[in-house]
């Protein structure tokens, strides 16, 4: 068995024991920011594409598995894959309209629109407004395991992360990934090969967008509440530092930076910081982008290639 072989079944082992050592909902809510991360990282880090508005489709699909529990009575696992799909058809609209552009003007669009979804979700009925949508069941997983056990619903949030996880490992290191990579480097080259940027741009969209919702909806499940928060511009924000505290263009980086972030603000909000904790998530944003450009993994592993 292979060292990085001996690594996975350590992290996979540490996963499965970690709800009877640390807290399961906070557990459960690095997950959930862990999937989105990743998810994000599959068009910044990959694909070279800045999105401003990927809370989005995190917040919307929360929205829309919340109600699709609550009032649709829909079981769980269809509730989180609704709120997923619908992500990802908005995405696609958001993505026919932005991949044409490039650098700052798809950013921007990224982010008018995705505040447009936010005004909606603010002022349409079924959200509950500023109030939230509270009160979602979580139901049972596969109609047989109560996901009113925190424990138990640990397990069901994991396997999802895990295979949404395994989902992004799948396409970064597919024909689809390789060329993903070849746009963000050089896209007039991969253009000149022959390569559809536009389709491959708009399906790695499709993708971030769909899994993001995924990790939304997951957390509407945990938290029994999707908020004005999730859909915030200020989400969309928070990936951002995520991905860019853990590492841009790494698979474990976005996971390490939500774990960071994520225990942070936990951290800080119980203490006398607690009023001061978005002055000090962006101080940390400012020096991981003027002193550690690679993030965490990035640094990392430069490091062990100096040394070896």
């Amino acid at each position: 068995m292979t060292n990085r072989n001996i690594l996975i079944v350590l992290a996979l082992a540490a996963l499965m024991v970690a709800p009877f050592v640390v807290y399961p909902i906070f557990l459960m809510k690095i997950l959930c920011f862990a999937l989105f991360a990743a998810a994000f990282n599959l068009i910044l880090g990959y694909g070279g594409l800045l999105s401003f508005g990927h809370a989005a489709y995190f917040g919307g699909a929360a929205y829309i598995c919340g109600h699709a529990l609550k009032v649709w009575g829909l079981p769980t696992e269809l509730g989180i894959l609704v709120g997923g799909l619908a992500a990802g058809a908005f995405g696609a609209v958001v993505g026919l309209l932005a991949i044409r552009r490039q650098g700052i003007y798809f950013a921007m669009i990224t982010l008018a629109l995705a505040q447009m979804a936010f005004f909606f979700f603010i002022s349409a009925d079924f959200t509950g407004g500023e109030n939230g949508l509270q009160g979602v069941p979580r139901g049972y997983a596969l109609g047989l395991f109560d996901l009113s056990n925190n424990i138990t619903l640990y397990y069901f949030v994991l396997a999802i992360c895990l295979g949404g996880f395994l989902i992004v490992v799948r396409a970064v290191h597919s024909p689809f990934g390789q060329v993903l990579r070849a746009l963000r480097d050089n896209e007039d080259r991969a253009i000149s090969l022959g390569y559809d940027v536009e389709r491959v741009k708009l399906l790695a969209f499709v993708l971030s967008a769909t899994l993001s919702g995924i990790a939304g909806a997951t957390k509407t499940v945990v938290f029994q509440l999707a908020s004005l928060t999730d859909v915030n511009w200020h989400m969309s924000g928070e990936v951002v530092l995520m991905t860019l505290l853990g590492g841009v263009g790494t698979l474990l980086g976005p996971v390490l930076g939500a774990g960071v972030v994520v225990a942070l603000q936990n951290t800080l909000a119980s203490g006398p910081l607690s009023a001061w904790v978005p002055v000090i998530m962006g101080t940390i944003f400012v020096i991981c982008v003027l002193a550690f450009r690679r993030g965490i993994v990035g640094e990392i592993n430069a490091l062990i290639k100096r040394s070896f």
